[in-house]
């Protein structure tokens, strides 16, 4: 997904007047930036959390790979554990690494989504409000 983004310079902020009446679209812009803001720190601490996650699950593979196949080891499904065969213990990990990768590509994706929509808005606050605006976050 193409942006554009404009950079403003220092003299187009410096020329912006200080008394600056905020309109109602310009609030409702306002109250977009801040629930994005919001948004984005929730799904940066979601990422978080699923690329931990996906750390343990690899760990977790290595760690199965070196037990012998003939052995059976406890597989945590839910609240309870069963004991079964380390080939069908790997494939059932695989198959959660596998969903845990999209689950964390998607998030990605609306971090992405996110951050570009956040600086559109940024571009068109500050070109309104200049330096009377602080959209850093």
């Amino acid at each position: 997904m193409a942006t554009r983004r404009m950079m403003l310079t220092k003299e187009d902020e410096a020329s912006v007047g200080d008394e600056v009446e905020v309109r109602r679209e310009d609030q409702d812009k306002i109250n977009k930036f801040s629930r994005l803001h919001q948004r984005q720190l929730v799904i940066e601490e979601e990422l978080q959390s699923k690329n931990k996650e996906k750390e343990d699950l690899d760990d977790l593979n290595v760690e199965l790979e070196l037990i012998d196949e003939d052995d059976k080891v406890p597989y945590k499904i839910g609240d309870a554990f069963f004991h079964v065969p380390q080939p069908q213990a790997l494939e059932m990990l695989g198959a959660a690494a596998a969903r845990l990768e999209e689950e964390i590509e998607e998030l990605e994706s609306k971090l992405e989504e996110c951050r570009d929509e956040m600086a559109e808005l940024k571009i068109g606050l500050y070109a309104r409000f200049g330096k009377s605006i602080n959209l850093e976050t």
